[in-house]
């Protein structure tokens, strides 16, 4: 082998906050300011690195409308959408056994449980 899979996977997603936009556009969040506005204690400098790092990995797109004002919007790719069941997996984890951490109330859940949760909230 050339190195360990997991490393390598974590060098794709380790970086703060690489997931939680992973997370956001798996949500069809697709704008710089919905990221910014979804994802707390993220500012500005940090968000356009680690856009510019994810699409040099292949994980998402850029598209650039040409408008007045011009319009960007990101796009996660199928090797983005492919890390789906990994972070739906560290959800789980943490739903089940860090639940203290994770609800109000402590309680563990499921992840399709937690899922609904969301859904009716929006």
């Amino acid at each position: 082998m050339k190195c360990c899979p997991i490393d390598n996977t974590f060098k794709l997603i380790g970086k703060k906050f690489t997931v939680l936009i992973i997370r956001d556009m798996m949500k069809n969040k697709t704008r710089f300011n919905q990221f910014l506005d979804s994802i707390e204690g993220i500012n500005p400098k940090i968000l356009s690195a680690r856009l510019k790092e994810m699409e040099k990995t292949g994980l998402i797109k850029r598209k650039v409308y040409s408008e007045i004002p011009v319009r960007v919007e990101y796009f996660i790719t199928e090797k983005g959408i492919a890390l789906k069941p990994i972070l739906d997996q560290m959800a789980s984890f943490s739903i089940q056994y860090c639940s203290r951490d994770v609800f109000k109330d402590g309680k563990p859940r499921t992840l399709s449980q937690t899922y609904l949760i969301e859904k009716n909230r929006s």
